[in-house]
């Protein structure tokens, strides 16, 4: 039937659900709407919009489940989510008799490997001959698949699924990230730092690695001590030398937290949300309701296998890092730490993926510092439709109390946004703040030499100068004259202010320095 709204969401034009709209419909299964739905137009013209993909009236499949089935599956792909709900909600016979109408064709095959995989159940359907070609459970001209994967005899399918049943967010291949992927970014950060030598490059790594531990902080609008900002640069400097572990992420939050007096440390055993409380009932006001305690050993015995999986098996290094941190702050399977993890969990995937040059952090967090109400909008992009799916009630002690199965809302989504924001945030690290970085201390070095050459001064010294150069746009203010620079004569302040004109550039100089004072000892 067509029409113009469906659950909320609005058509370009009157059109009739088909595919994975239509399973939902159907089955009446309580589900996040995938990213993008699809219909069949009442005319004979395509329509494609971020939301939609309506078809012409020829497409049409039947209203039967194999059918609709096999046209999702083609024009849609998996949507894990809605294949472990009608899993649950239609009989097995059902879907044994969907299965057995075209066993042989690739799109059923497909559903049908997901619908035994993601249950553990087997359907009442023989197994494929064997001498039938094999195909890619995930498509990879649809959505991002590992490069390699076991075989099931059974389906005749290779299962390239970048994780588990328990952990396995999927991501499009958009025309977005089609084109960051093939802009090679990787390569692009080692050609910037070959040109540069050894030196500048291990002294721009230390600042990029503190400057990351900071922003990771302010997003958290936390200002830590500088010894703890120093400690967490350690731990993001460590990222991809061990897999994910729940031990490890345990001692990850440990070094977060500190003082761990208030707070429970460790997976937490209790429910939790973000959001605030009613000033006078004390009732939970969530923006975000985290996975249930019962699930999280599940989940996070998932995300070790996603992270063994894509590391193995081959696959998309900034697409995997979106997928498993998002994947983690949705989680949320702590009751402290996890934001700051779930950067951190970025620095893991991208170094364990050798897409960051050795000894090399990108600073991921820098980048979404400065864009952090985009990066806020991404992260509701999927929690906030979330909250009408999961049924609550408040606790005695202000806390939630989760009355549904939720597993299935956590453990698979729609990474799409996410991937692409990433890939947003690398492309800013590797095209201005690591370039930047190098350029400003291979700058600092012709100055600092070039000061020598006029006055014998200390390095400490040469430093506070180049400073009181930068703050004031290459000019030693008055005060810096009559005090600590004092002793220079006019003419030297002279030759001083014209070196800094001839070895800088201001406005290469608009990356992490602008927004992250350096450390002492890094040369600036």
């Amino acid at each position: 039937m067509p029409t113009r709204v469906f659950h909320g969401r609005p058509l370009p034009e009157p059109a009739e659900p088909a595919g994975y709209a239509w399973i939902i419909d159907r089955y009446g299964l309580h589900v996040p709407l995938p990213a993008r739905l699809a219909g069949i137009a009442l005319v004979h013209h395509r329509t494609h919009t971020p939301e939609w993909l309506l078809l012409t009236p020829r497409h049409a499949p039947e209203q039967t489940l194999a059918a609709q089935l096999t046209f999702a599956i083609k024009w849609e792909g998996l949507d894990l989510g809605v294949l472990a709900r009608l899993k649950r909600a239609a009989p097995n016979a059902e879907l044994s008799e969907a299965v057995r109408t075209a066993p042989q064709g690739k799109y059923l095959r497909r559903a049908w490997f997901a619908l035994e995989w993601l249950s553990g159940d087997t359907l009442d359907v023989p197994d494929i001959d064997s001498k039938r070609a094999l195909v890619s459970v995930v498509d990879p001209d649809q959505q991002f698949a590992l490069g390699s994967g076991d075989i099931s005899a059974r389906h005749r399918v290779r299962n390239t699924l970048p994780g588990s049943a328990e952990f396995c967010p999927l991501a499009r291949v958009t025309p977005q990230l089609r084109d960051a992927r093939a802009r090679g970014y990787d390569q692009l950060a080692r050609r910037v730092i070959g040109r540069s030598r050894a030196d500048v490059v291990a002294r721009a790594a230390a600042f990029l690695q503190l400057s990351d531990s900071k922003a990771s902080f302010a997003i958290e609008e936390e200002r830590p001590r500088a010894d703890r900002a120093r400690r967490w640069a350690q731990a993001i400097a460590r990222a991809g030398s061990q897999p994910v572990s729940v031990r490890s992420l345990e001692a990850l939050q440990r070094l977060v937290i500190e003082d761990g007096r208030f707070v429970p440390l460790g997976v937490r055993t209790e429910e939790g949300f973000i959001g605030d409380h009613d000033r006078h009932t004390h009732e939970p006001l969530p923006e975000h309701i985290n996975a249930r305690a019962n699930d999280l050993l599940g989940l996070l015995a998932g995300m070790e296998r996603f992270d063994e999986r894509v590391r193995t098996h081959g696959f998309d290094p900034v697409v995997a890092a979106a997928s498993l941190a998002f994947g983690f702050v949705y989680i949320h399977p702590f009751v402290d730490g996890n934001g700051r993890l779930h950067r951190w969990l970025i620095h893991h995937v991208l170094a364990a993926m050798d897409y960051t040059p050795p000894g090399m952090v990108f600073p991921i967090s820098a980048a979404m510092l400065r864009e952090v109400a985009t990066y806020r909008r991404v992260l509701e992009s999927y929690s906030r439709p979330l909250l009408s799916l999961i049924d609550w009630r408040p606790t005695a002690s202000g806390n939630v109390e989760i009355l549904n199965d939720t597993r299935d809302y956590y453990r698979f989504f729609d990474s799409t946004a996410h991937a692409e924001f990433l890939y947003h945030c690398v492309e800013q690290t590797v095209v201005n703040d690591v370039p930047n970085e190098v350029a400003y201390l291979e700058a600092y070095d012709r100055f600092a030499r070039g000061v020598q050459d006029i006055v014998d001064m200390p390095a400490r010294t040469v430093e506070l100068l180049h400073r009181f150069l930068r703050q004031h746009s290459g000019r030693l203010s008055t005060r810096a004259r009559t005090k600590e620079f004092s002793a220079l004569r006019d003419e030297e302040v002279a030759q001083v202010e014209q070196l800094f004109a001839r070895t800088h550039d201001a406005a290469r100089f608009a990356g992490p320095a602008a927004s992250v004072s350096r450390p002492q000892g890094t040369g600036g």
